[in-house]
């Protein structure tokens, strides 16, 4: 059976049975529409967004983000020590703190589950190169000694690291079982994922910014159920039988905003779209033509195709937005209307024999796809031969981890904390992007130890990154997504959390 199938199903049942469907939501029941299935529960193996949105309520990492993007304590009880030379790194943990299993959460399990995510995960992989010893101190602290000075350490734990039991950790998860404020109850892979309300949470105190601070688990159940169709999503929040709609179509804010039902929610530079081209393998391992891209994009059409209007959008070559303290115009190149001419002059300096370049995204997010189509005109207008590839979004995820398999995939991102966490800069993140200047200009911002430093080294990585041409950023972004009518404590954050959320009465 189809997804589209298992989710005419779904609605269906939900549709049929309104008064089930009411009762739910009278006894704290969020049923949560997102973008489609998630590949898998397992974070560490596959950060997707919609991954990180419905694990972040079951899993809990070490320290999380606030509302500057800053990290700040989760599982940790405190900022860590440092040691004057700034390789090591002490974290005390919080006390008193159980899994969904009933057992206590101690050093053991973040030593083991730190392990694992060095292991397999790409970030934790760029962290592993550097670590010199993990250890225990104690039940409730952990040792982190580093080869050498890393300055993105504590922003990269607090995104998919998550703290497991040692006992239930694997190289292939069978058991979900973290320190959140909800537990998995059950998976019905394209139906839904049941997770209900933690008794025994233990919440980090603080006023709530972003993801940090207190979190309470007031809807007794959430249901996240993939509805890969934006305009599916729409109906069903309209119609009452969700109570959040993630990733809405820009195009339906004024029919939310009139249905009397729900209201659209709109999230200002929620991220950055962006076109990851594959280094490794296959056309684009040329620079000149990942230059040629480059040169032949007009940034501004694409996010008009995509977001309609520009209230929804900005086109800015930096790539983090005005305002922000990393924002620069350093290194910027090729980046504007779209040049044919320029374009074409790399395309016969690279040899291009017109192999089609395999362009690779996904209608569950439609703004990819509209981007996708604009790109696509405006490389063929270059000189490019271009194979459109549209694929469902867990099917792209899949594909773009075999090299042989695509040129360009579309994708987008948030703006983290510390740009060295962007998933581009790791070496491992498809699209593999490993340049000798890349590595000395990253080697410079990991070595710095103030704020300007880092300014200045990110201003070199930004340079870097126009030159070598590992992406093409298109534009940032306003999310728009939909809320019922009658849940509230809602705050939008690029990853949706429903925790400190009240369902409807």
């Amino acid at each position: 059976m189809k997804k589209s199938a298992f989710v005419l199903v779904t609605l269906a049942a939900l549709a049929g049975t309104s008064s089930l469907a009411l009762a739910q939501a009278n006894d704290g029941v969020l049923t949560v529409a997102t973008i489609g299935e998630p590949p898998t529960l397992d974070v560490m193996q596959t950060p997707t967004d919609i991954v990180l949105t419905i694990d972040q309520h079951i899993f809990e990492t070490l320290y999380t983000y606030d509302a500057q993007w800053k990290s700040v304590p989760l599982l940790a009880a405190g900022m860590p020590t440092l040691s004057e030379d700034g390789l090591t790194y002490r974290i005390a943990l919080r006390e008193g703190v159980t899994f969904h299993d009933g057992s206590a959460f101690d050093a053991k399990d973040v030593t083991a589950s730190l392990k694992r995510w060095m292991a397999i995960n790409s970030k934790g992989k760029q962290v592993a190169a550097i670590v010199e010893s993990l250890t225990e101190d104690g039940d409730h602290a952990v040792v982190i000694k580093l080869k050498s000075r890393y300055a993105p350490l504590l922003a990269t734990l607090s995104q998919a690291s998550v703290i497991m039991p040692s006992e239930k950790l694997a190289d292939t998860l069978t058991e979900f079982v973290g320190t959140g404020p909800y537990a998995l109850k059950e998976r019905k892979p394209d139906q839904y994922t049941q997770l209900v309300r933690f008794e025994g949470y233990k919440s980090p105190e603080g006023e709530v910014s972003n993801y940090a601070g207190k979190r309470e688990a007031i809807a007794r159940e959430i249901r996240f159920v993939p509805v890969p169709d934006a305009n599916t999503r729409v109906e069903g929040l309209i119609s009452g039988q969700f109570d959040y709609a993630d990733s809405l179509p820009v195009s339906a804010y004024e029919r939310v905003e009139q249905s009397g039902n729900a209201k659209p929610v709109i999230f200002k530079d929620a991220g950055w779209a962006s076109m990851n081209m594959n280094m490794k393998e296959g056309l684009l391992v040329k620079k000149e033509l990942r230059q040629a891209v480059q040169a032949a994009l007009n940034p501004n059409d694409m996010m008009l195709a995509a977001f309609s209007e520009d209230r929804f959008f900005s086109v800015d070559a930096s790539i983090f937005p005005k305002g922000s303290f990393w924002h620069t115009e350093a290194g910027v190149a090729r980046y504007g209307e779209g040049d044919p001419e320029a374009a074409g002059k790399l395309l016969q300096q690279a040899s291009y024999d017109g192999t089609p370049l395999r362009l690779m995204t996904s209608r569950q997010y439609e703004f990819h796809y509209k981007i996708g189509e604009v790109a696509k005109a405006y490389l063929e207008a270059a000189g490019f031969k271009v194979d459109l590839q549209v694929v469902d979004w867990a099917t792209l995820t899949t594909r773009r981890a075999d090299p042989k398999e695509w040129d360009i995939f579309i994708t987008h991102s948030n703006f983290p904390g510390d740009p060295t966490t962007i998933n581009t800069i790791t070496d491992t993140y498809p699209g593999w992007y490993v340049s000798d200047q890349k590595a000395k200009a990253v080697a410079a911002y990991m070595d710095a130890t103030t704020d300007e430093a880092k300014k200045t080294a990110w201003d070199g990585i930004q340079t870097v990154i126009y030159d070598d041409a590992p992406l093409y950023k298109v534009g940032n972004f306003n999310a728009v997504s939909g809320l019922a009518n009658g849940v509230s404590g809602y705050e939008p954050t690029y990853w949706p959390h429903f925790w400190n959320v009240s369902p409807k009465k």
